[in-house]
């Protein structure tokens, strides 16, 4: 997982360079998600199941109000389909 703050006015264009760049280079996740969030935050979450994880590339840093925050996590528990 990781999220990332636009640098000011410009979360559009980060929005933008995740889909274009970051989303084809998680393409062999299982599951990848996009999100964007009050305070011009984009978030990308990717399930690798039994396989090593790869990391989404960096934003250019124009687009940056700091660096990105990455986070590595197991899964615990999911809830069962219904």
């Amino acid at each position: 997982m990781w999220e990332a703050r636009a640098a000011e006015g410009r979360a559009g264009e980060l929005l933008a360079w995740a889909r274009a760049s970051a989303l084809p280079a998680l393409a062999g996740a299982d599951r990848v998600e996009l999100f964007s969030a009050p305070g011009d935050r984009v978030l990308l979450i990717s399930w690798w199941d039994g396989l090593d994880p790869v990391a989404a590339p960096e934003p250019p840093a124009g687009l940056l109000a700091r660096p990105v925050h990455r986070w590595s996590f197991t899964s615990e528990y999911v809830t069962p389909a219904r």
